[in-house]
């Protein structure tokens, strides 16, 4: 299920639902939906999954997490 994929991807990263719902789905509320039992489209499911499996922190990220 993507919203359990989602879920380990936000606590790996340290990443707020509404960030990454601005980058994967350019929608802040996309996180909060697909909890809420929104089903995405497969291309929106493809872009979101392509996300979390090439997403490199930025410099930004790396130092705010130290």
């Amino acid at each position: 299920m993507l919203i359990r994929t989602i879920e380990k991807f936000l606590r790996q990263h340290d990443m707020p639902a509404t960030k990454f719902g601005r980058l994967a789905a350019h929608d802040p509320r996309f996180v909060l939906d697909l909890r809420m039992g929104r089903i995405p489209r497969a291309a929106t499911q493809e872009r979101t999954e392509h996300f979390m499996n090439t997403y490199t922190p930025a410099e930004t990220d790396l130092n705010h997490a130290q």
